[in-house]
């Protein structure tokens, strides 16, 4: 049995809590760099490479790697934008967010990458959460939001509200799941980019997954304000009854009174999944929940809380790593991933856990830090139980110099240190 925490800050250990603005310096200089060699520009189609309108960041780059990246990524670019949100990279994010619209305009879907063999599948969705980032960033202008929006709403209408092919992802009582054209299980786990992991028991198609179904509640309530901002009251009305349709099918399906969480549900089985994990925390993200359940949410925090972060699964899970096969879950106990980090970071600043998030960023930066200060580089994820050990494999080699990692990285400094 492994003791638990009282709570996040009573755990914290004090190095984490000492970091000075100049420990960081080094580490976000060779990150300011590294920015140019994931810049890519493809104007035109180029074989499988679909072209963009505009520049865009690729996740990660190697020299000399063979498995390398070209292509535009979905979820990757909402969290490496937010490291880069002040006006040196203005024009770069405003393209990216354009190319997204001009996917919709010419395929009607975001693809999970810009490949023609990706087409068959999108990725977690952020179109709305990124388009506000952006928006409110650099104070664009009302006619860019209009755009946006519109081509947001087409997303959310035909993509995750489908309920056949190529679409087929609405499937019971309103929510969605993840999905591939194909119907197959391991693809439609790939559109959540929790590729692999056991949350799904090697039956993705069959689940209606938490965080999913939290981004639909975002682009519904997204939709609301915008409408409300626009003054049409009774548009912004029927988005709001979308949301709280989805919050209230979430709070019966997925929320599991006696151990705190939210959960994946079974639709086929009719029953919740069994692995905790961090998709719990995208309520938290999402706004969609009350204080008293955000409360609770905070104290099962402790559930997946390491020396180096954040496990994206607890420990329980450690005997399913494998679920059904051979295929690494790098989605996982015991690695942590910046994309989780940042979601339940900004989702208990939300709820006024202001120092539990300060605590977690923390945290994360150290292991972040003392990495790069022994091998020069920054992961695309991390073994938070043993810091200083590689994580756990996935289905391809572990990636350096990592975007997403930077960015959230870059984040955080600016949130908990040049403050």
């Amino acid at each position: 049995m492994i003791k638990r925490p009282k709570s996040l800050l009573t755990a914290l250990h004090k190095s984490h809590i000492k970091l000075h603005p100049t420990d960081v310096t080094k580490a976000r200089v060779y990150i300011a760099e590294h920015w140019q060699k994931l810049q890519r520009e493809t104007p035109k189609d180029v074989d499988t490479l679909i072209g963009m309108p505009h520049p865009y960041l690729v996740p990660a780059y190697t020299e000399g790697n063979e498995f390398d990246f070209n292509e535009l990524y979905y979820w990757d670019s909402y969290f490496m934008a937010q490291g880069l949100l002040h006006d040196v990279h203005k024009d770069l994010l405003v393209g990216i967010v354009q190319n997204f619209a001009s996917l919709i305009d010419r395929f009607g879907i975001i693809p999970n990458a810009s490949r023609t063999y990706l087409m068959g599948r999108s990725q977690a969705p952020f179109f709305t959460s990124l388009i506000y980032d952006v928006y409110e960033a650099f104070g664009l202008e009302q006619k860019w939001l209009d755009k946006m929006i519109a081509a947001a709403e087409r997303e959310y209408h035909e993509v995750w509200l489908g309920q056949a092919k190529p679409n087929h992802r609405q499937v019971y009582e309103g929510l969605s799941r993840y999905y591939d054209i194909n119907m197959l299980h391991d693809l439609a786990e790939a559109e959540s980019g929790w590729d692999m992991t056991p949350r799904f028991k090697r039956r993705a198609l069959d689940y209606l997954p938490v965080d999913l179904n939290a981004l639909l509640y975002k682009y519904e309530t997204d939709f609301a304000r915008y409408y409300r901002d626009k003054g049409d009251k009774r548009t912004a009305g029927k988005w709001e009854n979308a949301a709280n349709h989805r919050k209230e099918t979430m709070d019966k399906l997925m929320w599991s009174s006696t151990k705190r969480l939210y959960y994946d549900y079974d639709y086929k089985k009719h029953r919740q999944s069994t692995v905790s994990s961090l998709a719990s925390f995208y309520p938290l993200w999402a706004g969609m929940v009350d204080d008293k359940r955000a409360k609770q949410l905070e104290k099962s925090l402790r559930k997946f809380q390491q020396k180096g972060g954040l496990s994206a699964t607890d420990t329980y899970t450690l005997n399913q790593r494998v679920p059904n096969g051979s295929i690494p879950a790098q989605w996982a106990y015991p690695n942590g991933w910046a994309p989780l980090h940042f979601i339940v970071v900004q989702g208990l600043e939300r709820y006024g856990f202001h120092r539990e998030a300060r605590d977690i960023a923390f945290r994360w930066i150290r292991t972040n830090l003392d990495w790069f200060r022994e091998h020069g580089v920054f992961l695309e994820k991390y073994n938070v139980v043993q810091p200083l050990k590689p994580p756990v494999k996935g289905l391809y080699p572990t990636q350096v110099g990592f975007g997403w990692t930077n960015s959230i990285f870059e984040r955080f400094c600016q949130d908990y240190l040049d403050s």
